[in-house]
């Protein structure tokens, strides 16, 4: 992304983390920018995302890994019959509800890694095919994992937009700043 992420505070490691996972959520924010329901729910290429859909599943997803590191039931069940509806606005959902329970969530995770007294804290992973069975994984871990799996989508994100409407990060980046300023 073309912006800045300031070093974090000496021996912050979290901090860092969080610096780095809070540039590639600002990615994906910035590609919806100035977008209404309908155009975000646009899917100008030969894939069925959407930029709504995107920034729905990227907080779902990150709620997700949240619950599963408090070792709490999941808030949103899913199945192969519901998966898809984690990547598109349902009824009365908009694209702003979904970025500001996202707001929450990013709030939630920070409190979270803020609080646990080590990145090399475990937490074990559900049960599910694609896992080891009995593996545990650290925050660190945690942390990495929400940094990869928003920076995937932003990048998504960057290839609709410009498909959308020819913007790319670099302009969105100069419209947010420009915004912020006036």
């Amino acid at each position: 992304m073309p912006t800045y992420v300031p070093a974090e505070a000496h021996g912050d490691e979290a901090g860092a983390l969080l610096a780095f996972l809070e540039a590639q959520r600002g990615g994906l924010r910035r590609a919806v920018l100035g977008l209404t329901d309908d155009r975000a729910n646009e899917r100008p290429s030969a894939s069925e995302l959407s930029l709504a859909g995107l920034v729905k599943h990227v907080a779902q997803t990150e709620q997700g890994w949240l619950e599963i590191a408090q070792e709490l039931p999941p808030s949103i069940e899913r199945n192969q019959d519901t998966w898809h509806l984690g990547f598109q606005l349902e009824d009365g959902e908009t694209l702003a509800g979904v970025l500001t329970f996202w707001d929450d969530v990013a709030r939630r995770t920070e409190e979270f890694l803020r609080s646990v007294p080590s990145l090399d804290d475990t937490f074990p992973l559900p049960e599910a095919p694609w896992f080891p069975p009995q593996t545990r994984q650290s925050m660190r871990w945690l942390m990495l994992h929400l940094i990869e799996e928003t920076a995937r989508h932003a990048g998504h994100a960057d290839i609709l937009r410009e498909s959308l409407d020819g913007k790319t990060a670099f302009v969105l980046v100069d419209e947010e700043r420009a915004a912020q300023q006036g």
